[in-house]
């Protein structure tokens, strides 16, 4: 299985639940709280006996087990993005619920690298009563500790307000570990199982840095210092309830010796809290947070302002993980889209075939191999690239294997719906190459995950330059062949694919014996200049054009110069350039860059003082590529930069596609302690504020801050889909296929980090081998959109959306001597009721979970009861569907309208629908059920349960701004 999985889990994660459930039976005063689903199902599945599983659902029952947040982990709140923490939580959310009947109602955020106003939206949504967090900027959280302002109630989303707020508890200083100094020794104190030992336990159970043991000379010492510290955090609450952490990292490997001491230290302290002033008691999460409640304070309300970036000290900025591993974050989200897209085409091939030749349930553990790896990469130091190589390596081999299972299952469905329709053509293969084609007559199949209709290009390496594109009806498509930027012996083959929603189409690819129908795309190459002698005024601007912009380049320079935007005539003086970040890696020289921190020496500085230009054009794209050289005679170009415009021919929708400018770069590798940006320079008076995504779900105000140190690294951002720069009438857009780290350095400007790779001697990154020596070249991708706020506005959200699930392609060979004529490939009706959402909508999940749980509440906890949940066929019959509106309320006069949706006809295509159920955010609760705590709030003073929304009369939805709804759908004949 997974070979670090297995590592952590034999030296500590299997000790922890086996002898924490062991130690909790031994004495009824005594609680633990239980996070991450991901080490617990490993241990359940493998590990745990029926013994162990017996005392887990008893514990559970009496409160003395309490999981929290309950997700697959902890998962990182800066560069993910909202539909993969839906995805984890879910998957988390489905075991607990289908094997315990229970549903956490309390976070424990206490570990990611800052906190985005997401999160509370989403917990909000999941049905939590509670939301805790830890990692905000040390000077932030200094005055909001001094203030007792540390606990809020927070309305994360402008749209969504007290509809969806959460009470939120961040820790104090002391955050979630147990201090371990002890004055009276000079060995720790309150860590007596020692530190975990990799990845071997010692034979005699002695381990590294044990503390020291509850005496009877010693107990009154340690009860002084315990409650030395509880008064000093009581101080910074507004309750006299303290929550005090009792743990840390790889702690309760053996919690024999952990509850043994405590059990004695507790027992004196309560004995003597007439001397002490203090009672302690074991608690979970829960039972503080119901303390707390049962106050009934009127609390303050925070608004959709975010706690990122974070600062641990002046100089440690942890805005380095934004770019960390830009190859692990691109695969994340190239996954996070296949499986998307995987979950949807199987849910309708379940429903229209259901007496199909593949085996259902296989092709569920295809799907759930990616489920799986998808979730676990969202942990805290998973997609941040905070790990070390080996377990990056494990998340990348995971993700590959996920991706190749739902590659496979999508290509057999393909290959059974074809051959169903036996009209004469056998298909001999379906295959999935990422490269080229061979020489036979092959065909594309080309499927969009979207519930929109797309226009767009797909891509397709070939070995001729004389080709042909057939559709079903054996019409000739627009496409576009030019020699490869990557490649001396292959060709780019653009396809012009019109296809509806959640449908795919069918092309033929063949090499053109005589008359040609794909365009050729012709290349001009320009002589490399040498940007530091650029004579100002000898060469003319060279222009290219299509049907929405006029881009301009300096010839001098071979640098971009300006765009205009042709509807309204604006134009912007725009140029782009490629610097680097030169970082300290030595501690003794001050302070350093690591996969955490971006600590910049000084300025960037530009990396190439030579742009080699070349200009490949045809009547449907033109690419400009840029390869940028140290200097003039430099062998080989360090970076590369390919700019893509597309022109649309009559008669197709080709308004998205018009108005982007795509990019993708070549960046690497980079020498020892640099990091890589792409600086955007313009001409408007943007007063240095930029605005950036939080986790692809609403948009967060980052105006420029000052700092006494460190402000270059403070004032970047996590960008997971979308940043931009405006001024009064004109905005830039860039749009961004994986996370990255992006600033506003300069008026005008907007910077992104493209790659790092450093090297230190911090013997603590030494030691987890943290060094981030990150030899790999990157690939990433940008859509840049210019235009005015209104236009852009629109544009964004859908091709944002287009950006992250672009179609999916898959190839074919034809087998047989002699392949059909184009003209007999008939039409491709499987998809003939593509499913459509009006365009401020989005349809976030379809897909067949699989669980096996009983939706009633009352039923399922009976199941349990009567140890059912184990048996039975995974569920086939349940559809998982979730609809999200994505606009603010008041941001647009039209697509801000709240939108009300049949689902009925929505999902005819899929069959009759016969029941829909509203459903909590992760599936577990019947929204009419779930009755949330009500903070009292100085505008909310009425205490009461905050209700669920309106529940779908005859399946009849209104979905308003920035709502997600979730629902399961049963259909007839099931």
């Amino acid at each position: 299985f997974y070979f670090f999985l297995q590592e952590s889990m034999h030296a500590y994660a299997a000790n922890v639940y086996t002898s924490v459930v062991e130690e909790l039976m031994k004495g009824k005063q005594r609680k633990f709280i239980a996070v991450e689903q991901e080490f617990f199902r490993l241990w359940w599945d493998a590990v745990a006996t029926d013994t162990h599983k017996q005392q887990v659902h008893q514990l559970l029952q009496e409160g003395r087990l309490e999981f929290v947040i309950g997700g697959q982990v902890m998962h990182d709140e800066a560069v993910t993005l909202i539909d993969d923490q839906i995805l984890q939580l879910t998957e988390g959310h489905g075991f607990l619920y289908e094997t315990f009947a229970i549903r956490p109602q309390f976070s424990w955020h206490v570990d990611p690298f800052g906190a985005s106003a997401t999160t509370p939206t989403l917990f909000a949504l999941a049905g939590f009563n509670a939301h805790l967090i830890s990692r905000i900027d040390y000077d932030l959280k200094a005055d909001m500790q001094k203030n007792k302002k540390l606990q809020f109630v927070w309305q994360g989303s402008p749209s969504l307000s007290e509809r969806q707020e959460i009470f939120t508890h961040v820790m104090d200083q002391y955050s979630y570990c147990t201090p371990s100094h002890i004055p009276f020794s000079n060995r720790s104190g309150f860590y007596w199982n020692g530190i975990a030992a990799f990845p071997d336990p010692p034979k005699d159970g002695v381990y590294p840095n044990m503390s020291l043991p509850v005496t009877d000379t010693n107990i009154h010492l340690y009860a002084q210092t315990m409650v030395a510290n509880i008064k000093e955090r009581a101080a910074w609450f507004r309750t006299s309830d303290v929550l005090w952490p009792w743990g840390c990292d790889k702690q309760f490997f053996n919690a024999s010796v952990q509850y043994s001491n405590m059990d004695l230290l507790l027992d004196y302290i309560n004995k003597h809290s007439d001397q002490f002033g203090v009672t302690v008691q074991y608690a979970t999460v829960g039972d503080y947070f119901q303390a707390v409640y049962s106050r009934k304070l009127t609390w303050e309300i925070r608004d959709s302002q975010d706690f990122l970036p974070y600062s641990t000290e002046p100089f440690q900025t942890w805005t380095g993980f934004y770019t960390s591993r830009s190859t692990l974050k691109g695969i994340a989200r190239r996954a996070s889209s296949l499986l998307y897209a995987g979950e949807s085409f199987f849910t309708q091939y379940v429903r229209k075939h259901p007496a199909s030749s593949i085996c259902k349930c296989r092709a569920l553990k295809q799907l759930q191999s990616l489920r799986w790896a998808v979730s676990e990469v969202q942990h805290h130091d998973g997609i941040t690239g905070t790990e070390s190589p080996k377990v990056k390596d494990m998340y990348v081999n995971n993700l590959m294997y996920g991706m190749l299972n739902v590659k496979k299952l999508m290509a057999s469905i393909i290959f059974d719906m074809i051959n169903a329709k036996k009209n004469g053509e056998v298909y001999s293969s379906i295959y999935n190459k990422d490269s080229g084609l061979p020489d036979v007559d092959h065909y594309v199949v080309v499927y969009n995950p979207l519930s929109w209709n797309i226009t767009t290009f797909v891509k397709v390496s070939v070995s001729h330059l004389a080709m042909n594109v057939y559709d079903e009806l054996g019409h000739s498509v627009p496409a576009q062949v030019q020699s490869s930027a990557e490649s001396r012996s292959t060709y780019d083959l653009y396809i012009l694919v019109e296809i509806s929603g959640l449908s795919y189409r069918k092309y033929n690819v063949k090499p053109s014996n005589g008359k040609q129908s794909a365009f050729i795309g012709r290349s001009v190459k320009y002589k490399r200049k040498d940007k530091t002698r650029a004579d100002q005024h000898s060469q003319p601007l060279l222009p290219v054009v299509n049907n929405c912009y006029q881009v301009l380049f300096d010839q001098n320079t071979n640098l971009m110069h300006s765009i205009t935007e042709r509807e309204t005539n604006q134009t912007v003086q725009l140029t782009q350039e490629f610097l680097e970040y030169h970082v300290n890696g030595d501690v003794m020289k001050g302070p350093i860059s690591d996969n955490y921190l971006f600590a910049p020496n000084a300025s960037a500085i530009p990396v190439s003082k030579a742009v080699g230009l070349e200009v490949v054009s045809g009547n449907l794209m033109t690419e400009i590529r840029q390869y940028f050289y140290s200097n003039v005679t430099s062998q080989d170009y360090i970076y590369a930069m390919y700019t893509r415009m597309y022109t649309v021919p009559e008669g197709y929708d080709g308004k998205l596609l018009c108005h982007r400018i795509e990019q993708e770069y070549s960046v690497g590798p980079l020498e020892f302690n640099r990091e890589a940006i792409l600086r955007t320079s313009t001409n408007l008076n943007t007063r240095q504020l930029l605005y950036t995504d939080s986790n692809g779900y609403q948009i967060q105000k980052r105006p420029f801050k000052a700092y006494v140190n460190n402000t270059v690294a403070r004032n970047y951002y996590p960008m997971v889909q979308t940043a931009y720069i405006e001024d009064d009438t004109t905005r830039l857009m860039l749009l961004a296929e994986r996370a990255h780290g992006v600033s506003s350095q300069g008026n005008g400007q907007v910077e992104v980090m493209l790659h790092r790779r450093l090297w230190n001697n911090l013997q603590w990154d030494l030691n987890y081998n943290l060094t981030l020596n990150d030899s790999s070249v990157v690939r990433p991708v940008i859509w840049l959109i210019l235009g005015s706020k209104a236009v852009t506005n629109v544009l964004y959200r859908t091709s944002g959306l287009a950006l992250e699930h672009r179609p999916v392609v898959m190839f074919g060979a034809l087998s047989g001597d002699k392949p059909k004529l184009p003209g007999q490939l008939q039409q491709n009706s499987v998809h003939s009721s593509p499913i459509t959402v009006p365009p401020n909508l989005h349809l976030q999940t379809l897909s067949i979970p699989g669980w096996k749980y009983s939706s009633n509440h009352a039923e399922q906890v009976r199941s349990i009861r009567r140890g059912k949940q184990e048996q039975g066929d995974a569920d086939f019959t349940r559809v998982l569907l979730r609809i999200r509106h994505l606009y603010e309320a008041g941001e647009h006069p039209v697509l801000s309208q709240p939108v009300t949706v049949n689902l009925k006809s929505l999902l005819k295509g899929l069959g009759s629908v016969r029941v829909v159920e509203e459903r909590s955010l992760t599936g577990t609760w019947d929204v009419n059920t779930l009755k949330r705590w009500k903070w009292k709030t100085a505008q909310y003073p009425s205490k009461g349960f905050s209700n669920g929304t309106d529940t779908s009369e005859n399946c009849i939805v209104t979905v308003h701004p920035k709502e997600i709804r979730t629902f399961f759908v049963y259909f007839q004949g099931q």
